[in-house]
Parts: C-alpha cells; structure tokens; sequence
C-alpha cells in the first residue's frame, strides 16, 4: 500500500511564478498532493521573491536567482526538519512567491472635507486627492501580517487600508512639516514629501515600502484661496509695505475706473476692498510711482485720492474692521495698523 501511494505521487522538478495579469501582490504554489523532488530547481524571476513555510513557520527567503534546492540552500528548513544530512527523499512544504514590482497609479482622495490645525488660521477645511505606488519590500513580514495563507492575495484588497493610512495622517503631515498650511498647499510637492514621510514607517510596518506619493489638488475654502491668491500675488513684489499698497490700489483701479460716475459709491469700494490702507497722501505718492506713463490709470489715481477727502463715520469704522482683519492674519504689523488708523481718526475731526 506505501508503495502504491509513492508511485502515486507527483514530484515537482521546478517551482516557478508567472504572473498573468496585474495586481496579485502574493500567489501560493499549487501543492496538492505534491512534493518537492532532492535537486528541484527553483526559479525566482526580477521583481519577485519567494519563501518556503514549513508547518506555519517561515523558514527560507530567496530572492530573484536559479536555486538547486539543497540542504544548503535551504539552511532554515534543513533545521526545522532536522536534516543532519544530505536529504535524498521528496518533501513537503508550502512555497510562496510575492510581486515586488512597483503597484501603480493607486488613488487616494479625501470623501469629505478634512479639518487640519494651522498655527496661521487655527483651523482649515480642505479637500485633497492624488496618487501614490508601492511595493513589497519584506516578504515575510507581509505573509505573516498580510495575505497569510491564502492562495492569492490582490492588491484590491489592500486599498482600502492604504488609503486610510494615507487619510489619517494628512493632518499628522502638516503639522510634523512644521510649515503653515498655506506654504505647502502653495508647494505641492513640498505636500507630497511631507506626506510620505510620515507614511513610509506604517507601511513599512506591513512590509511594504512606499515609493513615491504625488498631491495633485488641494481644494481650498473660497475665503482662505483668496488669501493664498493674495500671497502669491505679494511675492512679486516682496515684502516691503509701500510696494504693497501700490500692489492693492493697482488691484483696484480698474474697479473704480468702472464706477467713475458713482460718487459716494467710489470711496465705499474704497474702503470695502482694503485698499482702505492705502488711501492719502502716501498712497497717492506710491500711486503716482508705480503706475507711472500708465495714461488711462491716471483719472482713476485721482478718483482714488478725491475719494479720500469725503469719508463717512462708517466709512471709516468699516475701513479699520479690514485693517484689523489684515493685522491678525499677519499682512500688517502692529505699528503699520496704529499708523493707519490715527491716519483714518484724524479725517474725523
């Protein structure tokens, strides 16, 4: 009856892993009533890895090669079968093989709306969505926290936890980085980077390595894109506080060139836009400066200045809200806004 079952048996010369298909990060070798034949060869191609388990115990890790399985090339499980010798009969035991190629092109966005903490605004709501690849760095570790026993195990169904990972720490990236919010949505990349650094040790913790992650959007509330639309805008032109009223009044003009026969209606445009700041003598020399030869901009410049003589009270209480508001988010100093404002009492009296 042994004998019966012996000749039964079929004996595997080569074990090898072709992969049909994209997408099957792990695959079980087929070992239905199979043994490994003394001498097999064993085939790992470029970008995969291989490993033998014996009983549930990972014992031998082969990378890309053309193995002669042997006691030694199979040193672990020479142990765990207590093979003192030159083994000569087949053996059982379970052989894995693993993608190491690149998955990618694997999506990530966020449903709803995310708040993050930033040290300039307190708070911020966004969207986000982009792309990001990776593969199997540690076969074992992945075998043992992720695809276990299973005959094959798809990339499907790991996206789900991925793209958790990648939601959870949107705002653990932000605030590591150390960068206001509006510097990295500014800087994509800049994003990106932070983002993967902060995922590479979780993923790595499943035996998967991170290879590059990319932010193709970030959606902004309409009030804070206008003061990141404000902020780009400031970098042609510095710093510098003259060169910044002449940047808001040159912002300006055109919408009181439209309502040039408005009136009262052209100082309240005025104050409501925060060209409020630049009214007077210093902005209609900043004025004079940097639109010169400008031609047509020249009415509207003394629109500008004309509208300064005729305040309203509110006028003026709406015009220091603005320059309040411009003082918390940092566009003005203290001093600029005391300046400014005994500027604006003085037209009171």
């Amino acid at each position: 009856m042994a004998l019966m079952d012996f000749i039964k048996k079929q004996f595997i010369d080569v074990l090898q892993w072709t992969e049909e298909g994209d997408g099957t990060l792990a695959w079980r070798f087929p070992m239905s009533g199979m043994e490994i034949q003394n001498g097999g060869t064993l085939v790992v191609r470029e970008s995969q890895m291989a490993i033998f388990v014996n009983e549930g115990k990972v014992a031998d890790v082969f990378g890309p090669g053309t193995y002669k399985l042997t006691t030694q090339t199979l040193p672990v499980l020479t142990y765990l079968k207590n093979w003192d010798k030159l083994f000569e009969s087949p053996f059982k035991s379970d052989v894995y093989f693993f993608s190491t190629r690149q998955q990618i092109d694997q999506k990530w966005g966020t449903p709803q709306p995310i708040t993050i903490r930033d040290k300039d605004f307190g708070a911020v709501r966004l969207r986000a969505f982009g792309n990001y690849a990776f593969r199997v760095a540690d076969p074992k570790l992945f075998h043992t926290e992720i695809s276990g026993t299973r005959e094959s195990y798809p990339v499907g169904d790991l996206e789900g936890q991925l793209r958790g990972l990648v939601l959870q720490n949107i705002s653990n990236a932000i605030a590591g980085s150390g960068l206001p919010f509006l510097d990295l949505a500014a800087n994509q990349v800049m994003f990106a980077d932070a983002l993967t650094k902060e995922l590479a040790p979780l993923f790595a913790k499943l035996g998967l390595l991170i290879e590059n992650l990319t932010v193709q959007n970030v959606s902004l509330p309409e009030e804070l894109q206008k003061i990141l639309d404000q902020k780009i805008g400031m970098g042609m032109v510095g710093n510098d506080m003259a060169k910044f009223m002449q940047y808001q009044t040159a912002q300006a003009i055109p919408k009181f060139a439209e309502n040039s026969g408005g009136g009262s209606g052209i100082a309240g445009d005025a104050m409501g836009l925060g060209a409020g700041v630049a009214l007077g003598q210093v902005m209609a020399q900043n004025l004079q400066q940097g639109l010169q030869g400008g031609g047509n901009a020249a009415p509207a410049a003394a629109a500008v200045a004309a509208a300064a003589s005729g305040v309203k009270p509110e006028d003026v209480m709406a015009t220091l809200e603005k320059l309040g508001e411009l003082k918390s988010k940092g566009i003005l100093t203290q001093e600029e806004f005391d300046a400014k404002k005994s500027e604006l009492l003085k037209k009171l009296i």
